[in-house]
């Protein structure tokens, strides 16, 4: 079992992240639109939300990006974060339209060339200041895309870079007396973003937005944020995430979704077990059924799926009894059938190849019909 790092409790919204006990792992996209067409953007977002969005992130770069988040906020559900690059009266704005969160980066807001430091001292007061008037949070978002050049000259573009970034910018927002914050510390290296949290980690309190930016395309963009948010979040650290992927936002909301499903951070949605295509499908030279198509037929059907429960679809005996029993409902594929493993799998049953998926629906409909009964 996984044991989650403690952390100050802050809310976004109505959402809760970190605490003692650690709220659950949310899970973050970013729009794309945008943000001033707030018909597009609104419609991006409640895909997102269908998919699964516990909150999300949209680009305010100008003045009308900053006008359009109270309309967008009326037609929407979950917490918006205003994400904040190089103009603090950008983030004065967006408090001031109803943000639920703010994201600054610390390597170029307030870091003009030859800005002293007594201007930047005073743009981080003014952000702490109509933050905490709104009672809004402020994420520090560190990324390796935009390292604050100080940092990059002393320390190189490494981790060390990073973790003293964000400290820096967490002892400047406290000298204000703000304390709600949320730090993430991204680079595309795996490594270097584990080392970074993990260093931070040792020293903070406060809760982690967790990603590796900039991952690229599907499938080999999913693999790397795997290993990298997957590593942290079984070492308890990390309490929400993003999935950066250059995909469609409600697909990098699955994602982060199958993660937390596969660590039983998250238990909702479909837990689907499918075996390997093996040459053990082979029983006397005759191939059991067709696997890889009926796993594709199951677990489209249940893709909108909201309610927590664990299908398995298995191709052979050899393991395929013990997972089909672990299961909430089970089938174990034959040459020309399907061995039925219910609820309750004392009364496993064997059905003609046509009746397979009718059944397993039937099956998993009584799941939840008895579940709720139990409730």
């Amino acid at each position: 079992m996984i044991k989650r790092r403690k952390t100050k409790k802050i809310k976004i919204g109505y959402l809760e992240v970190g605490g003692n006990p650690p709220a659950p792992v949310s899970v973050q996209t970013m729009t794309n639109t945008n943000t001033s067409d707030v018909k597009a953007t609104v419609k991006q977002i409640l895909s997102a939300e269908r998919a699964g969005c516990d909150l999300i992130r949209i680009a305010v770069d100008n003045q009308k990006s900053a006008e359009a988040i109270s309309a967008i906020k009326k037609r929407t559900n979950i917490p918006i974060i205003a994400d904040i690059h190089f103009s603090h009266l950008l983030a004065i704005k967006a408090a001031k339209f109803g943000i639920d969160k703010l994201r600054i980066n610390p390597g170029n807001v307030g870091r003009k060339q030859n800005e002293s430091k007594r201007v930047r001292e005073k743009i981080i007061k003014e952000i702490a200041d109509i933050a905490k008037k709104k009672k809004i949070p402020i994420r520090i978002g560190v990324n390796m895309g935009s390292l604050d050049p100080k940092m990059e000259e002393k320390y190189g573009r490494t981790a060390e870079a990073m973790v003293h970034s964000a400290l820096e910018e967490i002892k400047a927002l406290e000298r204000h007396g703000f304390g709600d914050i949320i730090i993430a510390m991204k680079a595309s290296d795996v490594g270097m973003t584990v080392e970074a949290y993990r260093e931070l980690a040792k020293v903070v309190d406060y809760p982690f937005h967790v990603g590796i930016t900039e991952t690229g395309l599907p499938p080999s963009g999913i693999v790397k944020s795997s290993i990298g948010i997957g590593v942290l979040l079984l070492e308890g650290i990390g309490d929400t995430i993003r999935v950066s992927l250059t995909a469609p936002v409600a697909e990098e909301v699955e994602v982060g979704l199958d993660m937390l499903r596969c660590l039983r951070l998250r238990k909702e949605g479909v837990d689907f077990i499918s075996c390997p295509t093996c040459g053990r499908r082979y029983s006397g030279q005759k191939e059991t059924m067709d696997l890889i198509k009926i796993s594709k037929e199951l677990k489209e059907a249940l893709k909108n799926e909201k309610r927590y429960i664990k299908v398995a679809v298995m191709g052979c005996s050899v393991n395929g009894l013990g997972e089909a029993k672990d299961a909430d409902v089970g089938v174990m594929l034959k040459i020309n059938s399907g061995e039925i493993y219910p609820l309750d799998k004392t009364k496993k049953y064997e059905v003609p190849k046509d009746k397979i998926l009718p059944e397993m629906f039937r099956q998993i409909d009584l799941f939840f019909k008895n579940k709720k009964k139990d409730q």
